[in-house]
């Protein structure tokens, strides 16, 4: 992945979703699924600018990843028109307004999280969209840990605290408790920008579409459901022990429970969960997503190598980690997790080909597409 985006080649990408999607041994439900084709001419099909749109980078914090990497995934959102996650970390308002040249640092989503760091009014009228976090995939439940160790100056700032304190966020906010309190905060932010669009953001578990059509009564715009395969960057190793259950099965469980209820119009579906390839991409759209979320294979881009030692402060390609030293060997660029959208927009446009749609709003929900 990493060779076929700095190289901007095609090809190399379509050699790594080959490997992906053609393991001997299945690692995702996913994996078990196929679906009927019925070929046209690519051509008809929407273009790869369009399927771009739909795309997200996951809720990562600035302080759970370097400065440099939240950054490059504002850019790069911004230019493809896709849309970039704060996290629950706030962000430095000097984002907020596009540098001199055009570049536009500013992430489109404002999360809102138990802890509510750096949120404030300013915060949150410069958003396209602001997503209150109930949990996430990797450790539902337990809310949120930034270690003092990556707690410096600027990120301090930033969340309106001091250095080197940790910053914990606590499982629930504490002014929900009911669907009720939800509806009021939905309003609430709503009333603080009547442009942005409200998202909450659940985790697949059992019975998460009966909470999904809750949400939906309360008047959210989007539903997130978050997967199992989420990781973290900014709390202990004991964090990862337990997790969500598998995106599909979540995903699956709201579509049906939010059609039932006759809800689902009234709201638009994202997912994640080590989505890679457009095949990923498909299925999930036929199990009833509508926008797709990415943080890992996102972090990859930029050059992760998976050391798994984000919660220590050493990641030693300076993308999960605040030591300066260590930031310096940053090397990723906006540009290459451009290439990778668009790679994968394209091969979502030959997998929509291979179907016989020509939009790929149009296997939302199609379950009746699926073959094992």
């Amino acid at each position: 992945m990493q060779l076929a985006t700095r190289l901007g080649s095609y090809k190399k990408f379509k050699e790594f979703t080959a490997t992906v999607d053609g393991k001997e041994s299945p690692i995702f439900l996913r994996d078990f699924l196929d679906f009927k084709r019925k070929p046209i001419d690519i051509n008809k099909v929407e273009p790869a600018e369009n399927i771009m749109r739909r795309f997200v980078t996951g809720a990562m914090s600035y302080g759970s990843i370097s400065r440099e990497a939240h950054e490059a995934m504002a850019i790069a959102m911004n230019q493809i028109h896709g849309r970039s996650n704060t996290g629950e970390g706030g962000e430095d308002s000097e984002r907020f307004i596009p540098r001199k040249d055009g570049t536009n640092l500013r992430s489109a989503i404002k999360q809102v999280a138990s802890g509510r760091f750096g949120v404030t009014t300013e915060y949150l009228i410069n958003s396209d969209e602001i997503q209150i976090k109930i949990a996430q995939g990797a450790k539902p439940g337990e809310g949120g840990q930034l270690p003092g160790y990556k707690v410096d100056k600027i990120i301090a700032k930033t969340r309106h605290s001091i250095p080197g304190i940790s910053l914990i966020s606590p499982p629930p906010h504490h002014d929900i408790y009911s669907i009720e309190d939800l509806a009021q905060l939905i309003f609430d932010l709503k009333n603080v920008n009547p442009k942005a669009k409200v998202s909450v953001k659940l985790v697949a578990e059992s019975g998460v579409g009966t909470i999904a059509a809750g949400v939906a009564k309360a008047k959210a715009d989007l539903i997130v459901i978050s997967g199992s395969e989420g990781g973290t960057g900014a709390s202990p190793a004991s964090s990862i022990r337990y997790a969500g259950i598998s995106p599909e099965l979540g995903l699956s469980e709201t579509q049906q429970t939010l059609v039932l209820n006759n809800l689902r119009g009234q709201v638009t579906l994202q997912t994640d969960g080590q989505l890679k390839t457009g095949r990923d991409i498909i299925l999930m759209a036929m199990l009833g997503a509508e926008e797709f979320g990415f943080a890992t294979s996102a972090l990859i881009v930029l050059g992760c190598v998976m050391m798994r030692k984000c919660h220590i402060n050493t990641c030693p390609v300076g993308v999960a980690t605040q030591n300066e030293e260590l930031r310096k060997r940053f090397h990723g660029r906006s540009e290459y997790l451009i290439n990778f959208f668009t790679f994968l927009a394209q091969e979502v446009r030959e997998y929509l080909a291979e179907i016989g749609v020509e939009r790929l709003e149009d296997i939302v929900g199609r379950t009746d597409l699926i073959v094992r």
